[in-house]
């Protein structure tokens, strides 16, 4: 990732993804706003920044297209509506294709030092409702939002700290802030790159209405009572609805807004017509009108995408609906796209390291353990079998998408092996069996291990058969046993849980500069290691600190990459991470790069190649979803 020259660090490049040659453009009024709803509008040039970003079409091999029409879309409950400020992706500063970042809604950003952070805005930016977006929303969201006690009790999130501190704020004009911290603050910058961004900025012009410190006492007390909640501040919270799409008055930046609360069932997300992103000819995006997201049984979205019902639809489709979703497309006019899946792996065992049971727990963080449960599957098949040779069989790790990609990293400890597998048991002492072949623990109980997995995914459940028939060629019998997500999580805190299954890394695709989180106890919800991750969490007010080498290696380097002095230094402490992993196979990944379907119905600019993945990607957002336009709309 060329973040930025060796990170020594001058203002951030633009890497390709858009020109920023607005002078002398001449702008194109945008048809059909009355239909949508707008009145008495300002003329295109008033609705623009003074600069606004110029996206460049032609280096992407993407065309100039036509303006207007409706994408239909199916969402599988009401809460998914806030899909579309993840797919809009307007970011402060945001991922291209190839992983750089670059600036977006900023014009731009100087970085010093590693820790000194002067972001400039584009002049005449506005919001969706017209009001001017100034360094006037970046401070009320510092100052009167996140130091707020009464709106942020927890204090600054992590990406705001920097040793343990927060950083000095400074409005230097209207379009410029300041974020200086003591030390260098690498998580800063792809935070903002998230597909749910904490939104460093507020509609100050809107939600002053609702603060104590400036609103009127008496409408504060009236939206009090309207909203049923206790005092002013859950009214703010309620209110100030960034990500979630709940609240249709508050102002937006992304590029199609809600504008009515009239259903929850039918969402019409319409263009905003203050968008700051222009075409080279001087076309403002989005070039579709409408995102259309309909509520209908997760069960019933496959069917109803391969009757054509929608123009554009990924969610709630997967690998097993492809065969089906291929057989409509003649009949309806659509193409079924096949974008690789960013996950470390499509299916990965995750064995709890800090499970109570102490023969269990001795067990498990047994290295050779580990290796000889992942020697005894045969990715292989199960690639044929469930994927149709289309996946990767391998360890849950990063993909060869990521810059950071070794092939030993992918393939180490990976083979399908029975001899090697068995005799890695037989040296640990497990050499006692009972009379159908499977192995006796030391305390005389068989080596069992009761897979739990939360039943949602019947492939996971089927890849677990797959297992279980090789595990019994080394002594091993898995049970697979159906529950739900919250429940395998207590579980796994309260120490009962032995193994569980899932999805695996869920970025895949890491650059040196993104924070190595996912791969080191971070957090209390991995279920790998939940009470360590817990510990580092809460800085040791929960959870255990790490009592085995790899995992207290894995948090040092965490914290390390955090005072790395540049990307040289982070890509060095990536490694090492990625090198533990596959030396101690912490996961025992089965299946990467598994086929995403993707629907495509009418549209133009949507890649055939691409990757579909949440962090970093946004799903569509990466692509640039603000550009794909409708053949229909052209005639």
């Amino acid at each position: 990732m060329k973040f930025w020259s060796a990170l020594g660090l001058p203002a951030l490049a633009l890497a390709g993804l858009f020109s920023a040659q607005a002078l002398a453009l001449d702008l194109k009024e945008t048809p059909g706003l009355e239909a949508l709803g707008y009145a008495n509008l300002p003329p295109v040039a008033e609705r623009v920044p003074d600069e606004p970003l110029v996206v460049d079409l032609e280096t992407r091999g993407r065309t100039v297209g036509a303006v207007g029409g409706t994408v239909n879309t199916l969402i599988g409950r009401a809460r998914d509506v806030r899909l579309i400020n993840v797919w809009g992706y307007a970011r402060l500063v945001g991922y291209t294709a190839d992983l750089e970042l670059v600036p977006d809604i900023l014009k731009d950003v100087k970085v010093e030092e590693g820790r000194i952070f002067t972001l400039t805005l584009r002049k005449g930016h506005r919001w969706s409702d017209g009001a001017p977006f100034t360094s006037e929303d970046l401070r009320y969201y510092f100052e009167d939002v996140i130091s707020n006690p009464d709106l942020t009790p927890s204090g600054l999130p992590p990406f705001l700290l920097a040793g343990g501190k927060g950083p000095k704020f400074e409005v230097i004009d209207e379009t410029t802030v300041r974020y200086t911290w003591d030390q260098p603050n690498p998580l800063f910058l792809p935070e903002l790159a998230l597909s749910r961004p904490p939104f460093i900025y507020r509609p100050a012009h809107y939600l002053k209405q609702f603060h104590a410190r400036y609103g009127d006492p008496a409408a504060i007390a009236k939206g009090v009572a309207a909203q049923k909640v206790r005092d002013w501040a859950p009214l703010h919270n309620k209110m100030d609805d960034m990500y979630n799409a709940m609240n249709p008055d508050l102002p937006s930046l992304q590029p199609w807004v809600r504008r009515t609360a009239d259903s929850d069932q039918r969402f019409v997300l319409v263009r905003n017509p203050f968008y700051h992103r222009v075409d080279p000819t001087g076309q403002q995006l989005p070039y579709i009108d409408r995102v259309i997201m309909t509520v209908a049984d997760g069960k019933l979205i496959p069917a109803k995408t391969q009757a054509g019902e929608v123009e554009l639809q990924a969610r709630n489709l997967s690998f097993s609906d492809i065969t089906v979703l291929k057989q409509g497309e003649e009949q309806h006019g659509y193409r079924t796209l096949l974008w690789p899946n960013t996950k470390g792996s499509e299916i990965s065992l995750l064995p709890n390291l800090t499970v109570k049971d102490p023969v269990w727990r001795e067990l498990l963080r047994d290295t050779r353990f580990r290796r000889a449960l992942s020697l005894g599957i045969d990715r292989d098949m199960i690639n044929r079998v469930l994927y149709f040779g289309l996946g990767q069989p391998a360890n849950d790790t990063v993909l060869s998408m990521s810059p950071l990609f070794k092939d030993e990293y992918r393939t180490q400890w990976a083979s399908f092996d029975v001899d090697a597998a068995n005799a890695l048991l037989d040296e640990i002492g497990l050499t006692s069996r009972r009379g159908d072949g499977i192995r006796l623990l030391p305390d005389g109980r068989p080596l069992e291990i009761i897979v739990e997995t939360n039943g949602e995914s019947q492939t996971e459940v089927d890849a677990l058969e797959l297992v279980a028939e090789t595990w019994k060629e080394i002594g091993v019998k898995l049970f697979s046993k159906p529950s739900q997500r919250d429940v395998i999580r207590d579980r796994a805190m309260a120490g009962e849980l032995v193994m569980s299954v899932g999805t695996g890394f869920e970025n895949g695709i890491p650059t040196a500069d993104m924070p190595p989180t996912d791969y080191v106890p971070a957090r209390g919800d991995q279920l790998t290691w939940p009470t360590w991750g817990d510990y580092l969490e809460t800085a040791g007010k929960g959870g255990e600190k790490p009592d085995w080498a790899p995992a207290a290696r894995l948090g040092e380097l965490y914290q390390a990459w955090f005072g790395a002095a540049d990307t040289a230094a982070r890509e060095t402490i990536w490694h090492e991470i990625l090198q533990i992993h596959a030396d101690e196979t912490i996961h025992i990944g089965l299946v990467s790069e598994v086929p995403q379907p993707v629907v495509v119905k009418g549209l133009e600019n949507v890649p055939d190649e691409a990757i579909y993945g949440w962090d970093p990607g946004a799903q569509f957002g990466i692509h640039r979803m603000d550009e794909f336009w409708l053949t229909s709309a052209a005639k």
